[in-house]
């Protein structure tokens, strides 16, 4: 039953793209089924070793799978003079260069983005289709994020929808497993561990072996399902309920949007700090300048730079951030992640105090 919902609730996002329930997969939350799905996709030796290419900066999830399942992680970086942007021209040098030493094939996509708050184009999708069927990459679209895109002008777009849209091409060709929760978007039921998955053009043996290794972990938590069904079934305009929950909605991603652009404004003000539009998701990833003698002490403590700053930020304001180094970043650049979740007046004062902070330890050790 669930999953007939879940194939429903995918129909109505897509403009009416057919969803068949048979490739829905209800999962202990999207991370969970990510990983099945990895599970599913990695095999071989030496330099046949299955190869999975991922963003960085990226969600932890995907290179601590792929180290416990001994693959072979290819990074390709997003452009962050860009926004974030993903260049199709960076996937190309990742695999190219990953085929002298690996057989690559998957390709993870986070869509908004985590950690950097990136919103996708159109265009932008399209090219990574076109990519990856190219490649014959195995296409995994991470969509936890959804309902989350606050940047004028930005749209959230889903793999599946422009793979259909463009044409029998690519519809019938490129294979692609997409993921969604009830941990994220307005929802935020974390704890409840709810999710789903969808497959398509997956081969029928394949997906014969898929379905027993999801049937040998038994079903996911019934609260976890029962409030998928919730989310996938919002109540409809003629039901009592209808109001409150559209206004609820509204102002808990209105919200987000507004701590969003205060974020990134503050950020900004702040020498040192250089914070892209957070256009998605619920994180910014800021750029950090840090004085030479702060490198020098992190190494010296066997640190590296954005932890000594994290670390010295935890003690002296008692203000949690996770290092950009945790999620990957490029050489010689640093970042923090943080969360634009705190309710708004107590996400002035953190901001403040990081401002205040950050003045203080680069006067420190300049």
């Amino acid at each position: 039953m669930f999953s007939r919902d879940v194939a429903r609730y995918i129909e109505k996002r897509d403009g009416g793209i057919p969803s068949n329930p048979d490739n829905i997969y209800l999962a202990t939350g999207a991370s969970d089924a990510i990983v099945t799905m990895l599970k599913m996709l990695v095999c071989g030796e030496g330099r046949d070793r299955t190869g999975v290419m991922i963003s960085i900066p990226q969600y932890p999830l995907y290179s601590a799978a792929l180290a416990d399942l001994a693959a072979v992680q290819i990074s390709y970086y997003l452009d962050e003079d860009k926004c974030w942007s993903l260049d199709v021209a960076e996937l190309k040098r990742a695999v190219d260069a990953a085929r002298q030493h690996c057989n690559p094939r998957v390709l993870c996509i986070i869509n908004p983005g985590n950690p950097t708050g990136q919103v996708q184009s159109r265009q932008c999708i399209e090219d990574v289709i076109r990519f990856a069927k190219d490649e014959r990459l195995f296409l995994m679209a991470d969509e936890v994020y959804q309902d989350n895109v606050y940047a004028e002008g930005c749209k959230f777009h889903s793999f599946k929808r422009v793979l259909f849209e463009m044409g029998p091409e690519y519809s019938t060709a490129v294979e692609m497993a997409s993921f969604h929760s009830t941990s994220k978007c307005y929802m935020g039921e974390c704890g409840f561990r709810g999710g789903y998955m969808e497959v398509i053009n997956m081969d029928p043996e394949v997906k014969a072996q898929l379905t027993k290794l999801v049937s040998v972990r038994l079903c996911p938590p019934v609260p976890g399902q029962a409030l998928l069904d919730l989310v996938v079934n919002p109540p409809q305009p003629d039901e009592p309920s209808y109001h409150q929950f559209t206004k609820e909605r509204a102002t808990v991603l209105a919200t987000l949007a507004e701590k969003a652009r205060l974020t990134e404004q503050i950020f900004n003000t702040v020498p040192g700090i250089t914070c892209n539009p957070v256009q998605g998701a619920m994180y910014t990833f800021p750029r950090i300048a840090l004085p030479q003698k702060a490198i020098d002490k992190a190494t010296e403590e066997g640190l590296s730079p954005d932890m000594l700053y994290c670390m010295r930020l935890l003690e002296e304001e008692g203000i949690c951030l996770v290092p950009g180094s945790g999620f990957g970043q490029r050489e010689g650049t640093f970042h923090f992640r943080m969360t634009i979740l705190p309710p708004t007046e107590k996400l002035k004062i953190v901001l403040q105090k990081i401002r205040e902070f950050h003045v203080r330890f680069t006067q420190e050790f300049s």
